[in-house]
This record gives structure tokens, C-alpha cells and sequence, in this order.
């Protein structure tokens, strides 16, 4: 099964979160950042790994916040592993997206986010996480 992590980035009440170029899969869809977990690494460690690649900067002190399967159609199941980015050094450099913006939670609905993600940002959104 393909995992993929992902992080929830916050500052002043506010999350991360990016909107996928066109010439990606999912174009225009908002997510949150991170990636696929590659062969002998933690989720956390991928996270790590693709915050650096993704976005320059060094996370630490993550936690993980909730995980689930989640199906595409006419795909297999992919698994998500969501991470409190406790703090992160570093510029946050979003260049690799088309954009991106620090959201608060209750703006986070009114999104197009990737259907694997509706469940975290309603988590979000009702205070949950």
C-alpha cells in the first residue's frame, strides 16, 4: 500500500496549505503539503524529507494527528498519515505549487482540496485536531 504523510503547518491560527499546478495530477486541487513515503522510511521521516524538497524548510517535533485509507476510483488504496508540524526552521519557499496561503480553519472548507483530504480538513474544521 502507498503511504503518503502529510503536514499540518500553523502559525498565528492558521494552516499551510498549496494548490497543485496544472501540469500535476489533481490540477488546482489545495492540499497539504508532504508526499509518498519511499521504501525504508517512516512516515515521519518522509515528511521530513519532503518539506525540505517541497517547501526549504527543517520540521521538527511532529505528531501524528490522524491516519486513514482512502480509495480513488479505479485506484488502489492509498494510506494517510497526517503530522502536527511542531515547529520549522527555515522560509517557507512555496515556489513548486501554483499557490499557496495560510488558511484559518473555518476557511478551509470553502477549498477544493483532493477528495483523499476531506476527511482531515473536516476533522479540522469541527475543532477536532
Amino acid at each position: 500500500m502507498t503511504v503518503v504523510a502529510a503536514g499540518l503547518i500553523r502559525r498565528s491560527g492558521r494552516i499551510f496549505v498549496c494548490r497543485r499546478r496544472a501540469d500535476q495530477l489533481h490540477p488546482g486541487k489545495w492540499e497539504f503539503p508532504g508526499g509518498k513515503v519511499e521504501q525504508g522510511e517512516s512516515p515521519s521521516v518522509a515528511l521530513i524529507r519532503e518539506l525540505r524538497e517541497e517547501l526549504s524548510v527543517e520540521a521538527a517535533d511532529l505528531r501524528e494527528c490522524l491516519q486513514y485509507d482512502f480509495s480513488y476510483p479505479g485506484k488502489q488504496p492509498i494510506r494517510l498519515v497526517f503530522f502536527a508540524v511542531g515547529r520549522y526552521s527555515g522560509r517557507i519557499d512555496p515556489s513548486q505549487f501554483a499557490e499557496s496561503r495560510w488558511e484559518a480553519r473555518d476557511g478551509l472548507a470553502e477549498l477544493d482540496f483532493l477528495e483523499g483530504d476531506e476527511r482531515i480538513v473536516r476533522e479540522l474544521t469541527e475543532g477536532r485536531i
